[in-house]
């Protein structure tokens, strides 16, 4: 029964990985369209986008305290359908202010989902004893990749953005309300002491900073590849236009292969072995992607970074999980709010030192700190703390 349980924990749990792919995936590739919409101009459109993760953020920190009353079952039930109405808001609007509000609601809503949707995988994957985690993000990158496909459709039949999104919202609503149920499969609770205080409720931010600085250069080197691989294979490497959309795309396919081959290396190897082996082939894809001499070997860098980010971001995730195992969902909501932070300063860093230096050698700098990551790789547990036997063991950091 309780084995029963779990596994439709899991896939409902998948299912809202998926759903949110499609949905961020919706947004991100319209974002010409919604500034079209909108008579949004070039200066005003990055403080809108920043908007979105800034908000994202503060609602992580707020998950913290709403999950500790009601659990992140709760607040991922209710956050996923804001998500989708949000999306829906976007595309509905005609005017500059209904496009903010829509994108404000967006990202307040996202920061909740994204927190509560890796509490309750981490929590599922303790319940397990063994590595799940980066099933559930294969998941998403999945629906990035079904989203991406369906806002193509939109863009070349020419559809508005309300027609886009409302056959989609029309079919993943009702599956994320009744997957919804099954979600507190798994679900952790924080033991209580005697005073009525969460024990470990205190999640010690020294022991944090690793995974941190793991989290925030992933997500550098995610928005690197997101934000600049099209110009940087036109301009730099001088590939056609159509060539030039071939970078993210293989990005993302060899982001769901590795995510979905990733939970078995971590059970024979170790969480640690496959994180170092992630940072340092996608080091090497930057690595070639700023020497390539050509489109085609650029895109071959791009497609080797798919396989080394896709381990990076899920694991850290477990590890905060294995690090605070009596104040998980806290380590989460925490660590969360720094794929914001990498996001926000990955394009940004990456344009600057592009105008002022080189784009080549811009791709050195997110190539330097995700290669950082292998320094941390003891976070994530010994090369003996593997899954497996039932039980999945918590390992402490070493920061050294």
């Amino acid at each position: 029964m309780t084995d029963a349980r779990l596994r439709r924990g899991r896939g409902s749990l998948g299912v809202s990985f998926f759903v949110q792919g499609v949905t961020f995936a919706l947004l991100v590739t319209r974002i010409p369209g919604i500034q079209d919409r909108y008579g949004i101009s070039d200066a005003l459109l990055p403080a809108f986008l920043a908007a979105v993760p800034i908000l994202a953020g503060v609602a992580s920190v707020a998950t913290e305290k709403v999950v500790a009353r009601v659990g992140p079952a709760v607040v991922l039930r209710w956050a996923q359908p804001v998500v989708l109405l949000a999306l829906l808001g976007v595309g509905a609007g005609t005017e500059m202010w209904e496009a903010a509000v829509a994108l404000g609601l967006f990202g307040l809503a996202v920061g909740a989902l994204d927190a509560s949707m890796n509490m309750l995988g981490v929590n599922l994957q303790r319940a397990y004893g063994q590595s799940i985690m980066l099933g559930f993000h294969a998941s998403y990158s999945l629906g990035g990749i079904v989203g991406a496909s369906l806002a193509w459709v939109g863009a070349h039949w020419h559809l508005s953005l309300f027609v886009s999104y409302l056959p989609v919202v029309a079919v993943l609503l009702p599956a994320a309300l009744v997957g919804s149920r099954w979600y507190g499969a798994g679900e952790h609770r924080t033991v209580k002491g005697e005073a009525g205080e969460s024990r470990g409720s205190g999640v010690a931010f020294a022991l944090l900073l690793p995974l941190c600085l793991v989290m925030t250069f992933a997500y550098i080197g995610d928005s690197t590849v997101s934000n600049w691989s099209a110009k940087y294979l036109q301009d730099v490497l001088g590939s056609s236009e159509e060539a030039a959309t071939v970078p993210y795309n293989a990005y993302m396919v060899t982001t769901l292969l590795g995510r979905a081959v990733g939970d078995l290396g971590v059970r024979r190897l170790g969480a640690a072995a496959v994180v170092r082996c992630g940072a340092v082939l996608a080091a090497l894809g930057f690595a070639v992607v700023a020497v390539a001499p050509g489109a085609w070997v650029g895109i071959a860098g791009f497609t080797v970074l798919g396989f080394g980010l896709s381990v990076i971001v899920p694991q850290t995730f477990a590890a905060a999980g294995r690090l605070f195992p009596e104040a998980s969902d806290a380590a989460v909501a925490r660590l969360n709010v720094f794929n914001y932070v990498g996001f926000l300063i990955g394009s940004p860093l990456v344009g600057a030192l592009g105008d002022a230096w080189s784009y080549r050698g811009a791709m050195l700098v997110p190539m330097v700190l995700v290669l950082v990551t292998v320094v941390y790789a003891t976070s994530f547990g010994s090369r003996e703390a593997r899954y497996g036997g039932g039980h999945e063991r918590p390992r402490t950091v070493d920061v050294g």
